[in-house]
């Protein structure tokens, strides 16, 4: 069997007037996240993550910031698309386990919705989906609730 892991890590800075997106879950919070797309850095992540584990390139050159076309674009689709390139290559996932980085808001009580929400993107079941939170314990820029980073490691099989 052969086996492949990647890793992926985003950050985003909070932003007024927008809605909070993780793991593709709307998140109850006064702010959201900057960026070009939905700006789900949960999500980044995990493409991010599935990309290295493949040795392609990261997520800014299949989807680059630049393109109008991604504008305003919700993550999802970005892994949905990756994800489909890699399984028409025989690969199927082991397992995907992230970390989100908040101050705030309280990531606990979505888990389980994000954890189906992945499972469903990957045509996989929730119990090879692994979604953890933490604080920065009010160090940095996260502490100081400036904006929200998220790491993820994917495991392939073929």
């Amino acid at each position: 069997m052969d086996l492949r892991v990647g890793t992926g890590f985003d950050v985003h800075p909070f932003i007024e007037g927008r809605k909070l997106i993780l793991g593709g879950v709307e998140i109850p919070h006064p702010r959201g996240l900057d960026g070009h797309s939905d700006a789900d850095p949960l999500l980044h992540a995990v493409t991010d993550a599935v990309l290295g584990a493949l040795g392609w390139d990261d997520i800014g050159t299949f989807f680059p910031n630049t393109d109008p076309q991604w504008k305003g674009v919700a993550s999802s689709v970005f892994l949905r698309e990756i994800w489909a390139r890699a399984a028409a290559l025989g690969w199927r996932l082991g397992n995907c386990d992230t970390v989100v980085l908040a101050e705030a808001p309280k990531i606990k009580p979505h888990v389980q919705p994000i954890r189906e929400h992945l499972a469903t993107l990957f045509g996989a079941t929730p119990d090879q989906i692994g979604v953890k939170a933490t604080t920065m314990e009010r160090l940095g820029f996260i502490g100081r609730e400036e904006g929200i980073a998220a790491q993820a490691v994917v495991l392939l099989r073929k």
